[in-house]
């Protein structure tokens, strides 16, 4: 049975903890192009970390670090590395829908509060998710400071990159746990299922995966949810989830509305993405038809092509942004297509499982 859809709007913000968050603003600055806007530290009044937040177009991303070493996020860098602790959602009542997750098997992170300052007051709450990730409901209706309560205006541009928005959001979980959260996001929050991917779909001659994408009722929000299936070598959802030691947030893909653009200045700027052979291109127009884009610019900058019955998309994905081969980033142009590119996982999962021989653990 269908739960009904508990009226979230939008991805409010992601927060990443980072183990030195003035250094990797620094870094999606400069590789990614966002701008730094705020902080939130001890000098504004968040006394046990630092927060740094980034925007680029409607996305915004808060890079967080412990000051103090028995604080939870320390366990959390410890555990997993850098990577996102909280996919924040913007909603009308965070009281009821709190008690409506709850209500339907969600378990509460954080309790309703009020934070105030002299701008007015946010009410937030959180629910846990897959993994140690959570979901904090944010409603700022009576706030007209910045962002929110203890943080401060803290401009530094980035060197823009034209990225526009979050497209979705992908988790990665164990084997056979895909469906349990799958269930989770239709039974506490309401999500529909958008589309599912087997085996059989998505498998190169090594590993194989199954996906299911789950979408809020306004499909503002996707968040695709991944687990490793058998294959003759280990699966890159199987790598993810022993390095991270247990789920957690794979990608997070970022939505522009020029991808030649936007790729050729993150290249620029020192940003790695995955290797597509340039074989790769050579039945592009026969699988995908007829686009707008040169073929050779694509082969150049390594773009994917997919088409679904209501047009096609481009997209390429990052290599790990951090040490530890966990979070990753994508970039994605739409033209008319709703899907996530089915086409193209056999090239992108073994141009992955080129980077996970490099590293030893295919």
């Amino acid at each position: 049975m269908h739960a009904p859809p508990l009226p979230i709007s939008h991805i409010h913000h992601v927060e990443l903890a980072v183990g030195n968050a003035k250094q990797a603003s620094y870094y999606y600055r400069n590789a990614f192009g966002f701008d730094q806007v705020g902080y939130a530290g001890p000098e504004t009044g968040q006394r046990n970390r630092a927060s740094y937040l980034l925007r680029q177009g409607n996305a915004h991303i808060i890079l967080t670090t412990p000051i103090y070493k028995d604080d939870p996020l320390a366990g959390f860098l410890n555990e997993h590395g850098d990577g996102v602790i909280d996919i924040a959602f913007r909603v009308d009542n965070v009281d009821s829908d709190h008690v409506s997750a709850v209500g339907r098997g969600a378990k509460e992170a954080v309790a309703p509060f009020t934070v105030k300052d002299k701008h007015g007051e946010v009410r937030r709450s959180a629910i846990h998710t897959y993994g140690d990730v959570v979901h904090t409901f944010i409603n700022s209706d009576e706030y007209d400071g910045f962002f929110l309560p203890n943080f401060e205006p803290w401009k530094i541009q980035g060197r823009n990159n034209g990225l526009r928005a979050f497209d979705h959001m992908v988790g990665n979980v164990e084997d056979r746990q895909m469906d349990v959260w799958a269930n989770w996001y239709q039974q506490v929050l309401g999500f529909q299922q958008f589309l599912s991917f087997d085996d059989k779909q998505i498998s190169t001659a090594h590993s194989a995966l199954r996906s299911k994408v789950m979408a809020s009722d306004n499909m503002r929000i996707k968040m695709p949810i991944n687990e490793p299936a058998d294959g003759l070598k280990k699966s890159q959802i199987q790598e993810y989830v022993e390095f991270n030691n247990g789920p957690g947030v794979q990608h997070i893909a970022l939505y522009t509305e020029d991808i030649i653009d936007t790729l050729s200045t993150m290249y620029e700027q020192g940003v790695d993405f995955l290797e597509v052979p340039d074989s790769y291109y050579d039945e592009l127009q026969d699988r995908v038809g007829v686009i707008q884009e040169d073929i050779s610019v694509l082969k150049k900058l390594k773009v994917l092509v997919d088409r679904d019955e209501k047009g096609y998309l481009l997209q390429l994905f990052t290599k790990p942004v951090e040490d530890r081969p966990t979070l990753f980033y994508e970039v994605i142009q739409r033209r008319g297509a709703e899907g996530f590119g089915a086409g193209n996982f056999k090239a992108l999962f073994e141009a992955i499982e080129r980077e996970q021989a490099r590293r030893g653990n295919l």
